[in-house]
């Protein structure tokens, strides 16, 4: 029995709102569970250097977790003058996941930035970050295509990202806090609705995981993100 008391295929409850940041141009508040990211896009008339003259947008994220997030409060990264390697590496992972289902051609010359922040943290927050981050890019480009900043909407796809995990030598689904770390192994798998893997992170906490383990994890990742992407569907026809 998992400690929530969930099968082993079942998502935690999630729920997407849409538009929560009233002055972004995009927004939404995803939960799942216990945890909970506020995801805020915002678009800018210009790219980075190496982009100009292009003709190709960018897309990009950045990733924080406020103090009191998880139990104990934690140090504002501001407040060290830099960030950790942990949450360079997150921002970049939602960047990527991003722009895999983004035609930046179609974009012009302008950046959608993805503010993540996690205002509490109960495990998954990065998959929750890239899941409600689609949610909040697809109503920045609706915006920009209402405002006649852009032709067509430059989506090819939906995005989602959802964890796994052994336990007890079984594969499960969506890790909270308690399972992610105990886990005989954990992995992170960002998924497309064409069924195309962007990327998956793994890992074996105590001895290797077999290739039967890590294709159950792969089978209920796919079965998760099926649900995130009918919810994202959702929250963006509630706009």
């Amino acid at each position: 029995m998992r400690p929530s008391g969930r099968a082993s295929d079942a998502l935690r409850p999630i729920s997407l709102t849409p538009g929560f940041a009233r002055h972004a141009e995009g927004s939404c508040l995803i939960r799942a569970g216990n945890t909970e990211v506020l995801c805020a896009a915002s678009v800018e008339g210009r790219v980075p250097p190496f982009l100009r003259n292009s003709g190709q947008g960018w897309v990009t994220a950045e990733y924080g977790m406020l103090p009191r997030a998880t139990h104990t409060r934690s140090e504002r990264e501001a407040a060290r003058g830099k960030q950790s390697g942990r949450t360079q590496e997150i921002q970049r992972l939602i960047g990527r996941s991003l722009r895999a289902v983004v035609d930046r051609t179609q974009m012009g010359e302008v950046t959608v930035t993805l503010d993540c922040d996690v205002l509490n943290a109960d495990g998954g927050t990065r998959c929750a970050a890239i899941t409600g981050a689609w949610v909040a890019l697809s109503l920045a480009f609706r915006h920009m295509l209402k405002m006649n900043v852009i032709k067509t909407l430059p989506l090819t796809g939906h995005v989602a990202a959802v964890s796994c995990g052994v336990i007890g030598a079984e594969p499960v689904l969506d890790l909270d806090y308690a399972e992610d770390s105990s886990a005989e192994a954990d992995a992170n798998f960002v998924l497309t609705n064409s069924g195309g893997i962007v990327e998956i992170q793994g890992t074996a906490e105590r001895g290797a995981f077999t290739e039967a383990q890590f294709l159950g994890m792969l089978s209920l990742a796919r079965q998760g993100v099926a649900e995130l992407f009918e919810a994202q569907r959702q929250a963006i026809e509630t706009i």
